[in-house]
C-alpha cells in the first residue's frame, strides 16, 4: 500500500508541474480571462481554468490512471474507476489574473467524504512551492515535514476572507487578531495554516451558497489535519463526513492549536 501510495503522489506532482507550466504559458495570452462556460459548480470558467482543467484530464490520460473527476469546472467525471481525485485546476483565480503570487492547483485523492481522502497536494502555481500530505503519513512543504504553531495569545495571526459578503463572524475574528491576512486562495491559506505561519484561516460568507465547496478545501483538509491541526465549519462542527460532491458548501474554520479554538470559544467571537 506505501509503495502504491507513493506512486499515485508522484503522478499528482506530474500533473501539478503540467498544469503550472500551463497557467504559465498562458501569461502572454489576452483571452486567458475571457469566460468561456459555466462550471458544472454555477461559477463562469474562464479560459485559464479551462486550460488548467485539460492538463488535468490530459495527465491522468497519459499517466494510465482510471480515477474520476470532480472539477469545479467540469464536474463528476466518470473515467471508470473506483478511486476519486477532487480538483480544484486554480484555485484563487483572480489572484492568478491580476499577477498576485497566491494561486494554486489543488488535488486531493480518495473515496465518499472528506474523511476519505487518502492524499492531497496543494502547488504554488507561482512560486512551485509544493505542499502534500498522506493520510497517517504526515504533511509537508517541499520534503520538509509540517508542524502547526503553538497559538500564542495577542500573537496571532489569522488569515480571514474579508469582503462585502463576509458574515459579522468573520469580522469579529479580524478585530481579534495581532495581524489579519486575506489571500483569496483557501488551499493556499489552509496550507499557512499548517504549515505554521498562522493560528487559523476563517471562511464564512452571509450567504451559504457563497461558502466553499469540496474543491476548494479537499487537499487542504488532509494537510493541516496531517500538520497536527484540525478543520471544522464556522461554529467548529466536524466536516469529516462533508461529500465529495459539488452539491454542497460549507464555512470553514481551520485552525493550528485547538486552545485557540476553546478560548475564541468562550469570549463569543467564535
Amino acid at each position: 500500500m506505501a509503495d502504491e501510495r507513493s506512486s499515485e503522489l508522484e503522478v499528482l506532482f506530474r500533473i501539478c508541474y503540467a498544469v503550472r507550466h500551463a497557467v504559465r504559458l498562458s501569461d502572454a495570452s489576452p483571452q486567458r480571462a475571457e469566460v468561456v462556460s459555466m462550471g458544472a459548480a454555477g461559477s463562469p470558467t474562464q479560459e485559464i481554468d479551462r486550460k488548467a482543467e485539460e492538463r488535468v484530464l490530459s495527465g491522468l490520460a497519459a499517466e494510465g490512471r482510471d480515477w474520476n473527476v470532480l472539477s469545479e469546472e467540469a464536474g463528476f467525471v466518470d473515467r471508470g474507476g473506483r478511486r476519486l481525485l477532487v480538483v480544484d485546476p486554480v484555485d484563487g483565480s483572480h489572484n492568478v489574473l491580476r499577477g498576485f503570487p497566491t494561486g494554486t492547483v489543488s488535488l486531493a485523492l480518495g473515496d465518499g467524504t472528506l474523511g476519505g481522502i487518502d492524499l492531497g497536494v496543494v502547488h504554488n502555481l507561482d512560486s512551485g512551492v509544493t505542499y502534500w500530505a498522506e493520510r497517517g503519513r504526515g504533511a509537508y512543504r517541499d520534503g520538509k515535514r509540517l508542524r502547526v504553531r503553538r497559538w500564542e495569545p495577542h500573537q496571532e495571526l489569522f488569515c480571514v476572507n474579508l469582503g462585502r459578503h463576509s458574515s459579522p463572524r468573520a469580522v469579529r475574528l479580524a478585530e481579534k487578531g495581532r495581524r489579519i491576512r486575506s489571500l483569496g486562495c483557501a488551499s493556499y491559506e489552509i496550507s499557512m495554516v499548517a504549515q505554521g505561519s498562522a493560528d487559523a484561516y476563517f471562511f464564512e460568507n452571509t450567504q451559504e451558497g457563497r461558502n466553499l465547496r469540496v474543491t476548494d478545501i479537499a487537499a487542504g483538509y488532509l494537510v493541516v489535519r496531517e500538520a497536527g491541526g484540525g478543520m471544522g465549519d464556522a461554529h467548529g462542527a466536524s466536516i469529516e463526513a462533508f461529500p465529495l460532491s459539488l452539491d454542497r458548501r460549507t464555512s470553514v474554520l481551520a485552525w493550528g492549536d485547538p486552545e485557540f479554538v476553546a478560548r475564541a470559544t468562550a469570549e463569543g467571537y467564535l
